[in-house]
């Protein structure tokens, strides 16, 4: 990581890659994804992620409203290995 991604348009500090703690609180089940790669800001912590992240993010979300838990904590990378190791998933 650690490659510029340019500049914050919020407060103007270097944005950079970096790994965050994601969550979502749907009322009924809370969501913890850890180690999830991100752009952050070093000045404010504002974070973005990219397209196939959110992705991969909102799919976590949705298995956990479906299983009806009250919290599902997850680690980033091992979701995207099994997820890549799927028969559906396969190339």
């Amino acid at each position: 990581m650690n490659h510029d991604s340019g500049q914050c348009p919020i407060c103007g500090g270097s944005k950079t890659d970096g790994v965050i703690t994601f969550t979502a609180d749907l009322q009924e089940t809370l969501v913890v994804v850890r180690g999830v790669p991100a752009t952050v800001c070093a000045l404010c912590g504002n974070e973005w992620l990219n397209d196939e992240t959110a992705a991969v993010l909102e799919q976590i979300v949705e298995d956990a409203r479906k299983k009806s838990c009250l919290v599902e904590v997850a680690q980033f990378s091992a979701l995207v290995q099994s997820t890549a190791a799927s028969p559906l998933h396969a190339a």
